[in-house]
């Protein structure tokens, strides 16, 4: 079976990585949508409100789990049987980074591959962090975040 793990903070989740999964999808048995809980990063929104959004907006993908993990990405994918790790590409910057995560988590992982996707233009400029930046500011975010959500973003404390 073709499992990738698709890590992120989804603090907020965008239309970018719903973009990026649903492109992925041909190309595997399943993928599994998890966030990395990270004590050291502080969120904008909880680990149950951002469990309980992915589960809304990737709800009609079968193929698609959604669950969450401390410590290594690497011994997540070990542990679910993954043999791949999902990516997406926005910049230079972010191959740059990106690529040698990558092979840590191959020596680390157990020959786990990368397989990164480049970001369609019209989303190459959205990440979380921006979107959290434009909530806090009290900005519209319609054009960034998936639509099942919009209403609840501004419940953060």
């Amino acid at each position: 079976m073709n499992i990738a793990v698709f890590p992120g903070s989804f603090d907020p989740v965008t239309v970018g990585h719903i973009d990026l999964v649903k492109r992925a999808l041909p190309m595997f048995d399943k993928i599994i949508v998890a966030i990395g809980v990270n004590s050291q990063k502080k969120t904008l929104y909880s680990l149950d409100q951002r469990l309980a959004w992915l589960r809304k907006v990737f709800k009609e993908m079968d193929k698609v789990e959604i669950g969450y993990f401390e410590g290594l990405t690497a011994s997540y994918c070990n542990e679910k049987g993954a043999n791949y790790l999902l990516r997406g590409l926005r910049n230079g910057s972010d191959f740059d980074y990106e690529k040698t995560i990558s092979q840590l988590n191959y020596i680390i992982g157990h020959k786990i591959d990368t397989l990164f996707l480049i970001s369609q233009p019209e989303f190459s400029f959205i990440s979380s962090t921006i979107v959290r930046e434009i909530i806090r500011g009290k900005g519209d975010v319609s054009r960034f975040v998936p639509s099942s959500i919009l209403d609840e973003l501004s419940d953060f404390k």
